[in-house]
Formats: C-alpha cells, structure tokens, sequence
C-alpha cells in the first residue's frame, strides 16, 4: 500500500511540475514568476521528502529543510525588488 501512494504523489508532482514551468513561461509579469517559482520549489520540497521516504535516509530532508530557508528568503527578496522597483530604494 504504501508503494502505490508514493507512486501516486511523484506522478502528481511531477504533473504539478510540468504544470508550474508552463505557468512560469506564460506568467504575464516579474511578481507571478516569483510566485510560480516558489510554488515550484515547494513541489520539489515535496519530491525531496518522498525520496526520503522512499530510500529510508535522512539527509534529503535536511536538503528539502535548507531549501525551503533558502526559498523563503529569496521570495522576500524578491518580492521586495519587484514591488519596489530596485534592491535598495
């Protein structure tokens, strides 16, 4: 049983990720790019913590932990950036 729902979440994931780089392609502007990356990231974050599962060790997890710092903090960045129209005005 638990081999069939891991199957079923990475073929999900993998849909939602194909379907996150269409919409980052065809995102109208800076701010829905950003927002589609993150959306990206956190699918990976995702994928990351199946391998974990999947393979019984730990430092996927640590990956996915470090890469959701780092995606957090670069989504504030960037929404910073876009919204105010440059990094330090």
């Amino acid at each position: 049983m638990p081999d069939i729902v891991t199957t079923v979440a990475v073929l999900w994931a993998t849909l939602l990720l194909v379907a996150g780089g269409v919409l980052i392609l065809r995102a109208p502007d800076t701010l829905h790019r950003v927002l589609a990356l993150d959306v990206l990231v956190s699918v990976l974050i995702m994928l990351l913590t199946i391998l974990s599962y999947q393979q019984g060790v730990s430092f996927y997890i640590d990956a996915a932990i470090g890469l959701a710092l780092l995606s957090f903090t670069a989504t504030l960045v960037a929404a910073r950036h876009v919204l105010r129209g440059g990094p330090f005005r």
